[in-house]
Protein backbone atom coordinates (compact mmCIF):
# COMPACT_ATOMS: atom_id res chain seq x y z
CA UNK A 1 0.00 0.00 0.00
CA UNK A 2 1.36 3.38 -0.78
CA UNK A 3 0.59 6.49 1.86
CA UNK A 4 -2.15 8.76 1.35
CA UNK A 5 1.04 11.68 0.51
CA UNK A 6 2.68 9.49 -2.02
CA UNK A 7 -0.87 8.96 -3.42
CA UNK A 8 -1.67 12.68 -3.54
CA UNK A 9 1.95 13.54 -5.21
CA UNK A 10 0.67 11.31 -8.30
CA UNK A 11 -1.83 14.27 -8.61
CA UNK A 12 0.78 17.15 -8.73
CA UNK A 13 2.99 15.23 -11.00
CA UNK A 14 1.49 13.96 -13.60
CA UNK A 15 2.34 15.37 -17.06
CA UNK A 16 -0.33 14.68 -19.94
CA UNK A 17 -3.57 12.82 -18.31
CA UNK A 18 -5.15 11.21 -14.84
CA UNK A 19 -7.78 8.52 -16.30
CA UNK A 20 -10.09 7.12 -13.16
CA UNK A 21 -12.04 4.20 -13.49
CA UNK A 22 -14.70 4.14 -10.40
CA UNK A 23 -17.37 0.78 -10.22
CA UNK A 24 -18.96 1.27 -7.16
CA UNK A 25 -22.31 2.37 -6.39
CA UNK A 26 -21.62 3.91 -2.67
CA UNK A 27 -18.78 5.70 -1.67
CA UNK A 28 -18.42 5.91 1.97
CA UNK A 29 -16.51 9.31 3.18
CA UNK A 30 -17.39 11.97 5.49
CA UNK A 31 -18.85 14.36 3.07
CA UNK A 32 -21.12 11.68 2.03
CA UNK A 33 -22.36 10.83 5.63
CA UNK A 34 -23.17 14.68 5.98
CA UNK A 35 -24.19 15.37 2.28
CA UNK A 36 -26.45 12.51 1.31
CA UNK A 37 -28.82 13.23 4.10
CA UNK A 38 -28.82 16.45 3.04
CA UNK A 39 -29.25 15.78 -0.62
CA UNK A 40 -32.27 13.31 -0.35
CA UNK A 41 -34.39 16.12 1.79
CA UNK A 42 -33.75 18.61 -0.91
CA UNK A 43 -31.35 21.26 0.75
CA UNK A 44 -29.25 23.15 -1.33
CA UNK A 45 -25.43 22.35 -1.72
CA UNK A 46 -23.49 23.84 1.21
CA UNK A 47 -20.21 25.89 0.37
CA UNK A 48 -18.10 24.08 1.81
CA UNK A 49 -18.79 21.32 -0.68
CA UNK A 50 -18.41 23.75 -3.69
CA UNK A 51 -14.68 24.36 -2.49
CA UNK A 52 -13.27 21.49 -1.53
CA UNK A 53 -9.37 20.39 -1.79
CA UNK A 54 -10.13 17.99 -4.49
CA UNK A 55 -11.80 20.90 -6.52
CA UNK A 56 -8.36 22.58 -6.32
CA UNK A 57 -5.99 19.66 -7.05
CA UNK A 58 -8.46 19.35 -10.39
CA UNK A 59 -8.73 23.44 -11.10
CA UNK A 60 -5.12 23.52 -10.71
CA UNK A 61 -4.29 20.16 -13.25
CA UNK A 62 -7.03 21.22 -15.91
CA UNK A 63 -5.66 25.05 -16.01
CA UNK A 64 -2.14 23.98 -16.81
CA UNK A 65 -2.92 21.83 -19.71
CA UNK A 66 -3.25 18.27 -17.93
CA UNK A 67 -7.21 16.18 -18.96
CA UNK A 68 -8.56 14.60 -15.55
CA UNK A 69 -11.12 12.14 -16.72
CA UNK A 70 -13.19 9.14 -15.45
CA UNK A 71 -15.88 6.85 -16.01
CA UNK A 72 -18.23 5.62 -13.68
CA UNK A 73 -19.75 2.24 -14.09
CA UNK A 74 -23.22 1.67 -12.95
CA UNK A 75 -26.39 0.27 -13.68
CA UNK A 76 -29.90 1.90 -14.13
CA UNK A 77 -31.81 2.77 -12.41
CA UNK A 78 -29.38 4.82 -10.04
CA UNK A 79 -29.00 4.81 -6.27
CA UNK A 80 -29.77 7.53 -4.17
CA UNK A 81 -26.30 7.97 -3.34
CA UNK A 82 -25.46 7.99 -7.67
CA UNK A 83 -27.86 10.78 -7.88
CA UNK A 84 -25.98 12.79 -5.13
CA UNK A 85 -22.56 12.35 -6.34
CA UNK A 86 -23.31 13.21 -9.56
CA UNK A 87 -26.05 16.19 -8.98
CA UNK A 88 -23.39 17.75 -6.13
CA UNK A 89 -19.86 16.08 -7.07
CA UNK A 90 -20.07 15.65 -10.71
CA UNK A 91 -20.93 19.25 -11.64
CA UNK A 92 -18.87 20.78 -8.75
CA UNK A 93 -15.77 19.09 -10.18
CA UNK A 94 -17.34 19.86 -14.12
CA UNK A 95 -16.48 23.38 -13.40
CA UNK A 96 -13.17 22.79 -12.26
CA UNK A 97 -12.33 20.83 -15.71
CA UNK A 98 -12.56 17.50 -14.94
CA UNK A 99 -14.65 15.33 -17.58
CA UNK A 100 -16.91 12.56 -16.79
CA UNK A 101 -18.46 9.27 -18.83
CA UNK A 102 -20.89 7.22 -17.58
CA UNK A 103 -21.54 3.84 -18.96
CA UNK A 104 -24.92 2.40 -18.16
CA UNK A 105 -24.52 -1.93 -17.96
CA UNK A 106 -27.97 -1.85 -18.08
CA UNK A 107 -27.75 -0.66 -21.74
CA UNK A 108 -24.33 -1.79 -22.84
CA UNK A 109 -22.95 -4.80 -20.86
CA UNK A 110 -19.26 -5.29 -21.38
CA UNK A 111 -17.41 -8.17 -20.72
CA UNK A 112 -13.81 -7.88 -19.98
CA UNK A 113 -14.10 -5.18 -18.00
CA UNK A 114 -12.30 -4.33 -14.80
CA UNK A 115 -14.61 -4.73 -12.23
CA UNK A 116 -12.53 -2.24 -9.24
CA UNK A 117 -11.35 1.15 -8.85
CA UNK A 118 -8.09 2.41 -10.46
CA UNK A 119 -6.37 5.72 -11.26
CA UNK A 120 -3.92 5.60 -14.11
CA UNK A 121 -1.27 8.51 -14.79
CA UNK A 122 0.07 9.02 -18.21
CA UNK A 123 -0.51 5.32 -19.10
CA UNK A 124 2.10 4.61 -17.31
CA UNK A 125 1.58 4.55 -13.35
CA UNK A 126 -1.67 2.79 -12.31
CA UNK A 127 -2.90 3.02 -8.70
CA UNK A 128 -5.29 0.18 -7.90
CA UNK A 129 -7.96 1.10 -4.71
CA UNK A 130 -9.32 -0.72 -2.21
CA UNK A 131 -12.47 -0.36 -0.34
CA UNK A 132 -14.53 -1.81 2.12
CA UNK A 133 -17.92 -3.85 1.03
CA UNK A 134 -19.62 -0.62 2.76
CA UNK A 135 -17.55 1.43 0.63
CA UNK A 136 -14.95 2.90 3.17
CA UNK A 137 -11.57 3.76 1.34
CA UNK A 138 -8.77 1.01 2.78
CA UNK A 139 -6.02 2.37 0.86
CA UNK A 140 -4.28 2.33 -2.43
CA UNK A 141 -1.27 -0.02 -4.00
CA UNK A 142 0.64 1.07 -7.45
CA UNK A 143 0.58 -1.69 -9.93
CA UNK A 144 3.48 -3.96 -11.66
CA UNK A 145 4.74 -1.28 -14.52
CA UNK A 146 3.55 -4.62 -16.83
CA UNK A 147 -0.23 -4.09 -15.61
CA UNK A 148 -0.46 -0.76 -17.60
CA UNK A 149 -1.38 -2.01 -20.59
CA UNK A 150 -4.25 -4.40 -19.27
CA UNK A 151 -5.55 -1.04 -17.83
CA UNK A 152 -5.27 1.04 -20.78
CA UNK A 153 -7.72 -1.88 -22.64
CA UNK A 154 -9.96 -1.20 -20.08
CA UNK A 155 -9.75 2.74 -20.62
CA UNK A 156 -10.55 2.40 -23.93
CA UNK A 157 -13.13 -0.24 -23.48
CA UNK A 158 -15.16 1.78 -21.18
CA UNK A 159 -14.80 4.66 -23.15
CA UNK A 160 -15.69 3.29 -26.51
CA UNK A 161 -18.94 2.58 -24.40
CA UNK A 162 -19.54 5.21 -21.96
CA UNK A 163 -21.62 8.54 -23.09
CA UNK A 164 -20.90 11.79 -21.97
CA UNK A 165 -21.97 12.79 -18.52
CA UNK A 166 -24.35 15.39 -19.29
CA UNK A 167 -25.93 13.52 -21.76
CA UNK A 168 -26.72 10.64 -19.30
CA UNK A 169 -27.67 13.12 -16.81
CA UNK A 170 -30.27 14.53 -19.18
CA UNK A 171 -31.74 11.12 -19.41
CA UNK A 172 -31.47 10.15 -15.94
CA UNK A 173 -31.44 13.03 -13.21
Amino acid sequence: MISPDEFGKLFDNFEREAFRLETLDYYDAAGTRVGLPAFLAGEEEPEQFKKSPWVTTVGNATKSGKRMYRVHVVTTPLTDYLRFEFAWGYHRNMEAGEEFFILDLAEHPVPGLLNYDFWMFDEQTVVRMFYTPQGAFEGAEIMPEDKASEHIRCRDLAMKHAEPFVSFWERYG
